[in-house]
């Protein structure tokens, strides 16, 4: 059996288990390594999971979100944290995906449950340095991210 093939049973499965883990998302990687140069992977997201806004500081490192199933909102922020653009982006939306250039500050929120993208983006993988977060918002696990996920939600409940 080929492992060539991207199917509905694995989005199903990623969803699955985004539903049951405390950051209510999971990933499937394309690469096989972290050093690799080139990362591609599926994601399963959840209405209540928490991106934290941030940029990649590498200019060789922007970053291409592309949803497969459901809807996400995407944010553009500047550096004091203001929204400077929220869209949605889904397949059958105007907007079927989300470009971002290095050093631009961004996040993104499910708005459906079930919601699956593919992200690309330049390897090898780095740990993200302070600078590289939106010290505006708080760090996954700190107070008030219910709150600042709220916020960044209603971006979009106008749409």
């Amino acid at each position: 059996m080929s492992n060539c093939f991207l199917d509905a049973s694995l989005l199903d499965e990623l969803v699955a288990k985004a539903r049951s883990v405390p950051r209510l998302r999971s990933h499937h990687n394309l690469h096989l390594e972290s050093t690799e140069p080139a990362h591609r992977l599926l994601v399963a997201i959840e209405p209540d999971s928490y991106v934290r806004p941030h940029c990649h500081l590498d200019p060789n490192k922007s970053e291409t979100i592309i949803p497969l199933r459901g809807r996400l909102g995407a944010l553009v922020f500047d550096g004091e944290g203001k929204v400077l653009e929220a869209r949605v982006i889904a397949p059958e939306a105007g907007a079927f995906g989300f470009h971002v250039p290095a050093g631009v500050f961004h996040s993104i929120v499910a708005l459906e449950s079930g919601t699956v993208f593919i992200e690309i983006k330049a390897g090898p993988y780095a740990v993200p340095v302070a600078a590289e977060w939106g010290q505006w918002a708080p760090a996954e696990g700190e107070p008030g991210v219910a709150g600042y996920l709220a916020e960044m939600k209603r971006a979009f409940t106008a749409v």
